[in-house]
């Protein structure tokens, strides 16, 4: 489980590619300080298992799922990557809950600067729309960001200079694609209340208030 909130940017040393898989090198400067193997990182919010640590690198798979399924395929030596470490239970929690299991990916439509802001607007699978909703959350690249606008299935959100400056975000560029992951919480509600595909009905009002939500 991760927060969204970056912890370090790593550099791709070293990348062996098979034809669905990828084995990286990734070097960093905090990332191993304790670390040990199996552990997981999110690697631009992709959970990757440790399988191999020094003191200022560590090694990861990629399978030939994850490897279809997100933008990990596109990266190259010496790439920039977001990295953050698995939520420890006894930290601060200033992001929202991000499981490194990505949903989909989506493109750079837009970019535009107002002020101190940087937005970016983002195509996105059209069945990843109905996870989002004006002021949620969502994890672009493992980075925990609001959503500022969804229309069309494309969102809008907005960097801070914090993020412009912490995370690989802003060298990312028209046409690009980025790791999108939707609000867990939001996915919860939704299968919740969805009708079942044999036809029983999901959680309505109705089985709330039998439930005993009398205000309901």
């Amino acid at each position: 489980m991760f927060t969204g909130i970056i912890e370090e940017l790593g550099t791709i040393k070293q990348m062996k590619q098979g034809q669905e898989s990828l084995e990286l090198t990734i070097d960093v400067k905090k990332m191993t300080e304790d670390v040990a193997l199996g552990d997981s990182i999110s690697v631009n919010g992709v959970c990757l298992t440790v399988t191999d640590f020094t003191e200022t690198t560590f090694n990861t798979d990629i399978m030939p799922e994850t490897f279809h399924q997100t933008a990990l395929k596109g990266l190259k030596e010496r790439s920039k990557v977001n990295l953050e470490r698995a939520m420890p239970a006894n930290g601060r929690f200033g992001g929202h809950f991000v499981s490194g299991h990505v949903d989909g990916v989506g493109k750079i439509a837009k970019r535009d600067r107002r002020d101190n802001a940087e937005y970016f607007h983002i195509d996105v699978p059209e069945d990843l729309s109905k996870y989002m909703m004006m002021k949620g959350s969502v994890s672009i690249d493992g980075t925990s960001l609001t959503i500022f606008g969804i229309e069309n299935h494309q969102l809008t959100i907005s960097l801070i200079p914090h993020t412009q400056d912490a995370t690989t975000l802003t060298s990312k560029h028209e046409g690009d694609l980025v790791n999108i992951e939707c609000d867990m919480l939001m996915k919860y509600v939704y299968q919740l209340m969805k009708p079942e595909q044999d036809g029983e009905e999901g959680l309505t009002m109705e089985k709330l208030r039998q439930s005993g939500f009398m205000g309901l």
